[in-house]
């Protein structure tokens, strides 16, 4: 009986422990260059893999961070209708970073809304793409209540928000991939 619970414990530990991509916080800069277009950049500060068992995990997230954002499609799913997408990875205060910068020819691109001239610009925090995503910080005004929406007055030119997404942990859960991009910056022997 007991080890049969002992692998069931195992089974459903693996199950919900398996390796996972992610991100302390994210930073969001919009700037508007006209009446309804500008660019948008999306900053990843300190990437790292979460609750990783094996060094196999390990190498299977820095993969998918390769293979699936800065070479793959993914940003390109989240926001099919912008332009001059631009990506890169780089360090930081011994963190790994990324950074994605696109273009936008109408606010509704990058999940905007502003109805009129003189209307105030809102974001709701609901079509973030990261589950999870807290506010941390921004130069609008926030509103908690309903969908948490953020608003800035009709004539900013300058949206910023900052959402966290994850901690890491000091129980050993966390493992920073700026080591692998490192070696994989080097030039090789």
């Amino acid at each position: 009986m007991h080890k049969k619970l002992a692998v069931a414990l195992l089974f459903f530990a693996a199950l919900f422990c398996t390796s996972c991509l992610t991100c302390e916080r994210k930073e969001y800069i919009v700037k508007l260059t006209g009446p309804a277009s500008g660019t948008l950049t999306i900053r990843y500060i300190n990437i790292f893999s979460n609750c990783i068992d094996s060094l196999g995990e390990y190498n299977v997230d820095y993969d998918e961070l390769i293979r699936m954002w800065l070479r793959g499609k993914k940003i390109e799913k989240d926001f099919p209708e912008v332009s001059k997408l631009k990506k890169r990875l780089y360090e930081e205060n011994g963190q790994l970073c990324g950074e994605v910068t696109l273009q936008f020819k109408i606010l509704r691109q990058v999940y905007l809304e502003k109805n009129g001239t003189n209307a105030p610009i809102l974001f709701s925090l609901e079509s973030l793409k990261d589950d999870g995503e807290i506010l941390l910080r921004t130069n609008g005004s926030y509103d908690e209540t309903g969908h948490g929406t953020i608003t800035w007055m009709s004539d900013t030119k300058e949206l910023r928000f900052t959402t966290q997404i994850a901690k890491p942990d000091s129980l050993r859960t966390a493992y920073t991939l700026v080591d692998m991009w490192r070696k994989d910056k080097s030039p090789k022997k």
